[in-house]
């Protein structure tokens, strides 16, 4: 039985508890209601192809511009070593937006819009496969990359935000969720590959 004591320190510490700000609750919200209302059926196609491409020894891609390129090169680094830690045998893959010098070189002399569009014109092979980070669906580059895989003959996921923009109609499998605030679809890129991640990491090959 507690004492009187322990008791009112009890409801001092609950008292002085703060209440979750506006701003929390709010963003809390959005990313709620974007995950329940979305259709996951291509999430699903996303592990399966994924597995597969483990399985099969082939290669996987990934761009984005600003955050969503951070967001690219992140999940690389899950996919390549964090879904196998035990045998250091992950996935083969590439964060397109890693290498400065190649973005670099390729902007200058061909355009921005074309940066990840040559790398996968001089590494990617068909049945490769290409997954895009993409705020509005719209960025030139991501299209561009959209339209490169599908004539070398890659499959491609598309994780996007707002209205989807072009490239819904550009990737094989859109991943797409209708929330009109870049940090919440950003988020969202992340926590799709997060999940794939875990999966992988507890299914194995």
């Amino acid at each position: 039985m507690p004492s009187s004591a322990s008791s009112s320190a009890a409801k001092s510490i609950s008292a002085e508890t703060p209440a979750i700000p506006v701003i929390v609750s709010n963003y809390w919200r959005t990313l709620e209601s974007a995950w329940q209302e979305h259709d996951w059926s291509d999430f699903n196609t996303l592990i399966e192809t994924l597995q597969l491409c483990w399985r099969e020894n082939r290669q996987v891609f990934l761009c984005g511009n600003g955050g969503s390129a951070a967001n690219a090169i992140h999940l690389a680094n899950d996919l390549l070593y964090g879904v196998d830690k035990a045998t250091g045998r992950g996935l083969r893959v590439n964060a397109l937006p890693a290498n400065a010098a190649v973005l670099t070189c390729l902007a200058n002399d061909i355009a921005y819009e074309n940066i990840f569009a040559q790398q996968l014109a001089v590494l990617a092979q068909l049945e490769d496969v290409l997954i895009v980070f993409s705020g509005s669906g719209n960025s030139p580059n991501i299209l561009r990359a959209l339209a490169q895989a599908r004539e070398i003959g890659m499959t491609s996921f598309a994780i996007l935000g707002f209205s989807g923009g072009r490239a819904l109609a550009l990737t094989d499998h859109p991943i797409y969720f209708p929330v009109h605030d870049m940090q919440v679809a950003e988020d969202l890129q992340m926590m799709i590959g997060h999940m794939v991640t875990r999966h992988l990491s507890l299914c194995g090959r």
